[in-house]
C-alpha cells in the first residue's frame, strides 16, 4: 500500500527483454530510501518489487511482467524518462494522501492542459472507469494522490488541479495533451459501486 505522497523521482537508465517480461533499471541518486530484494516500490503508480540489489549507486532494478506491461504505460517508457517513486506505506506512515495499492485500473490520455489562472490538467479515462471518479472525490495520476477538481461523466473527462509542489516534486509538470498516464481509482469508490451493481439490489 503507498499514499500518492511522491518521495523522489528516478530516472529509467535501461528497460531490457528479459525471461519474465522486462528488466527495468531505475536510477535516484538523491533518494534517501535504499530498499531491499522483496520490497514494493511505487513506479509512476505500478507497485514493482524489487528485483536485485543495485548494480550501481542508487539504481533500482526491478521485473515487469507481460500483464503490467499490457495494462499499464510501462509498455512505451524508454530509457531517460522520469518516473515518480514512492516506498511502500507502514503502520506508522502519515497518510497525508489517500490509500493507493499500485495496481493500475487503466491508462488515461491527456486532453488539456490549462496553467492559467491556476494549472489544470483534463484527463480521459477508459470509459469503465468513470462510475468510480466523484466531485472532490481521490484518483491518483502516475502514483500522485490528487482530488477530482473537475468532471463530466456525460463527456467522459475529470480535471485535477496542480499546486507549485507537486509540480515541482513529481513528473506532472511535464504531461502535455496526447500523453497517457496511469489511473488508480479511489479503492473505497471501487469497492462501494462494485457491492451496490452486484448485491446492493439483492433482497
Amino acid at each position: 500500500m503507498f499514499t500518492g505522497l511522491i518521495e523522489a523521482t528516478g530516472v529509467i537508465a535501461s528497460i531490457t527483454p528479459s525471461a519474465s517480461g522486462v528488466r527495468l533499471v531505475v536510477r535516484s541518486p538523491a533518494w534517501s530510501h535504499h530498499p531491499a530484494v522483496g520490497d514494493s516500490i511505487s513506479v509512476s503508480g505500478c507497485c514493482l518489487t524489487v528485483a536485485a540489489g543495485p548494480a550501481g549507486p542508487g539504481e533500482l532494478l526491478f521485473d515487469v511482467v507481460p500483464e503490467t506491461l499490457a495494462k499499464t504505460t510501462l509498455d512505451g517508457w524508454r530509457d531517460g524518462r522520469r518516473v515518480n517513486l514512492e516506498h511502500a506505506a507502514t503502520a506508522s506512515t502519515l497518510l497525508g494522501g489517500h490509500i493507493v495499492q499500485g495496481h493500475v485500473d487503466g491508462v488515461g490520455k491527456v486532453a488539456r492542459l490549462v496553467q492559467s489562472p491556476e494549472w489544470r490538467i483534463r484527463i480521459r479515462p477508459p470509459g469503465e472507469l468513470m462510475e468510480f471518479i466523484a466531485p472532490k472525490g481521490s484518483v491518483a495520476v502516475d502514483g500522485v494522490s490528487l482530488t477530482v477538481a473537475d468532471l463530466s461523466p456525460a463527456e467522459g473527462w475529470f480535471e485535477v488541479a496542480l499546486i507549485p509542489t507537486t509540480l515541482d516534486k513529481t513528473t506532472l509538470g511535464a504531461l502535455v495533451a496526447g500523453d497517457r498516464c496511469n489511473l488508480e481509482c479511489d479503492v473505497l469508490s471501487k469497492t462501494i459501486v462494485h457491492w451496490l451493481k452486484h448485491y446492493g439490489s439483492k433482497e
